[in-house]
C-alpha cells in the first residue's frame, strides 16, 4: 500500500523545488538537509521524513546533490511531462491566470479558454481563441485535457463540472466560491482567496496564538 501523503507534505515539496531551481541556478553542488530547512522555513527531520515517503535521497553526511533531488522532486510532482489544461471562465480571474507565465514554464500549457459570454466568445487570446462553454465536451476531446482550471461564478460551478467529469476529466482547480461534488478518482483542488484572507486576519487579530501550518505530516 502507497504511504498516504498530506496536501501539507506536497505544498513543502513544491516549496524545496524552488529553492533548489534557485540553488541550481547559483550553479548548484550539494545541500544539507538543515540548509534546505533552514531556507524553507521548516526542521531537518521534516525535510527528511518528507523525502523518505517517497524513496532513498542523498548520503548520510554528504547532503543531496541539488541537481539530481531538484530533478526527483520535479517527476514526484508530475512536472517532468507537459499538461494541458482548459480555463473555464474568460473574466478577470481567467484572464489573470491565462497571462501568468510560469504556468507554461511548469508544464502547464493552456490550450483551450471557455465562456459564455457572447461578447467573449470568438475573442483571441494569444494564440487560443475563446469559446462556447456549451461545446465544452468537444473542445475537451478535440483538445487532450487534462486539467480544467474553473473560474466561473458559483451557480454555473457544478453543472459545468458535472460535464468537465463526463467528458473524462480528472483534475480540476476550482477558484468558484463552492464546494463541488465530483465521483470518486477526480482531483479537485480548491482556491479560496477570501478565505486565505480571513486566515490572514485571524494571524493579526490573534497574534498571540502559535497556529502551526506548515509542520504537519
Amino acid at each position: 500500500m502507497s504511504p498516504k501523503v498530506s496536501d501539507s507534505t506536497i505544498r513543502r515539496l513544491s516549496h524545496y523545488l524552488r529553492i533548489l531551481e534557485a540553488m541550481e541556478r547559483r550553479g548548484g553542488g550539494t545541500v544539507s538537509s538543515t540548509h534546505l530547512a533552514e531556507a524553507a522555513g521548516t526542521t531537518a527531520a521534516q525535510v527528511r521524513k518528507d523525502l523518505s515517503l517517497f524513496g532513498s535521497f542523498g548520503k548520510r553526511g554528504l547532503g543531496y546533490q541539488v541537481a539530481d533531488l531538484a530533478g526527483r522532486v520535479r517527476d514526484i510532482l508530475g512536472l517532468d511531462r507537459g499538461w494541458r489544461v482548459a480555463l473555464v471562465g474568460a473574466g478577470r480571474i481567467g484572464s489573470a491566470l491565462f497571462e501568468y507565465r510560469d504556468f507554461r514554464r511548469r508544464g502547464f500549457h493552456i490550450v483551450a479558454v471557455l465562456d459564455r459570454d457572447p461578447a467573449k466568445v470568438g475573442v483571441r487570446w494569444g494564440e487560443v481563441m475563446v469559446e462556447d462553454v456549451e461545446t465544452v465536451e468537444a473542445v475537451l476531446e478535440r483538445e487532450a485535457v487534462e486539467v480544467v482550471i474553473l473560474t466561473v461564478p458559483a451557480p454555473a460551478a457544478q453543472q459545468i463540472v458535472d460535464r468537465v467529469v463526463g467528458a473524462g476529466v480528472r483534475g480540476i482547480l476550482n477558484f468558484a466560491p463552492i464546494q463541488l461534488r465530483t465521483p470518486p478518482g477526480v482531483f479537485v483542488h480548491d482556491v479560496n482567496m477570501v478565505m486565505e484572507l480571513e486566515a490572514l486576519s485571524f494571524d493579526l487579530t490573534n497574534r498571540d496564538f502559535d497556529v502551526e501550518r506548515s509542520g504537519e505530516g
